[in-house]
């Protein structure tokens, strides 16, 4: 990898981080692409440097992806050439903003079109059933009740529900602070049965599992650390094999009901992507195929001639 895109390397780096604020899972993702690409360009690079890797060089390296002639030697779906494209793109547009080069390879090359596929979502019955699960006189039951509690009452990432402290919540104002992707602050309303849930944990449990390397995190392992993803999608699993759950569940699954119950139940989905805190409305409209699919069932099972 040559020297001069080492320097750009370093200075996008920064750029994604304070200019665009995105998260370091993002970040690291961006770059891993990037290095990718730019070494199955190494002979240009070495010879010419970045402002001569045309648009023929990128067609090649994106062929070579959906062929499984690249060098990991398996074949990308859409969704991954789709991401990577978007990579490529950002930092290309970036060579552009600092005059590195004068026009982006990446210019007039189209991502591949992704069918989204619709998210699974629980029933009514069936997030009841997962909710009631866990033993409430038990520390650890305790947390993984107050835990999925919030996670079904206010729509989080996995990401945000083992970030969230003790500081976030504000519930004498029924509300809870999540920073999303980015570190993207938004205000989300909280239910009674959530509160009721994460009092509970703070009360009897929290102070049980908590030790000098707790911090300020609402939901603690026990060994008193902070919980992590791979901790929430273990007990996400534990407590839907007890529900007799056949559906896949997982962190994102709560996620999906949140949204869908609310649609159901007539929330306007603007409000809905404000709780979600997704930037482009067109993400959050993919809970109304859903919701149209429910609807037709509703209809199939009570109308007396469907």
């Amino acid at each position: 990898m040559s020297e001069q895109f080492g320097l750009y390397k370093k200075l996008y780096t920064n750029y994604l981080r304070t200019e665009k604020s995105l998260s370091e899972n993002t970040i690291s993702s961006y770059l891993s692409d990037l290095t990718r690409f730019l070494d199955h360009c190494s002979v240009t690079l070495r010879i010419s440097g970045l402002s001569k890797i045309t648009q023929s060089s990128v067609s090649s390296y994106l062929n070579s992806l959906s062929d499984g002639k690249s060098e990991e030697s398996f074949i990308y779906t859409g969704k991954s050439v789709a991401r990577i494209i978007s990579s490529l793109k950002s930092f290309f547009a970036f060579l552009e903003e600092e005059n590195v080069i004068e026009v982006s390879p990446l210019e007039t090359i189209e991502s591949p079109k992704i069918s989204r596929l619709i998210p699974e979502v629980l029933s009514i019955e069936e997030i009841e059933q997962l909710l009631d699960l866990p033993e409430s006189t038990d520390k650890l039951g305790c947390r993984d009740k107050a835990m999925l509690e919030i996670m079904y009452a206010c729509g989080l990432r996995v990401s945000e529900v083992i970030d969230l402290k003790l500081s976030n919540l504000l519930f004498d104002q029924g509300i809870v602070r999540v920073f999303g992707k980015g570190s993207k602050e938004r205000i989300v309303p909280i239910g009674n049965e959530a509160v009721i849930a994460v009092e509970k944990y703070l009360k009897e449990s929290r102070g049980l599992l908590k030790k000098a390397n707790s911090q300020d995190y609402l939901f603690l392992n026990f060994r008193g650390g902070k919980l992590s993803r791979m901790g929430v999608f273990d007990i996400i699993r534990k407590y839907s094999l007890l529900a007799g759950i056949k559906k896949s569940v997982h962190p994102h699954t709560l996620r999906h009901t949140f949204a869908t119950h609310l649609l159901q139940g007539g929330a306007d989905i603007r409000i809905i992507q404000e709780m979600l805190g997704h930037s482009d409305i067109s993400t959050t409209q993919i809970y109304t195929h859903v919701t149209r699919d429910y609807l037709i069932e509703v209809h199939k099972t009570f109308h007396p001639r469907a």
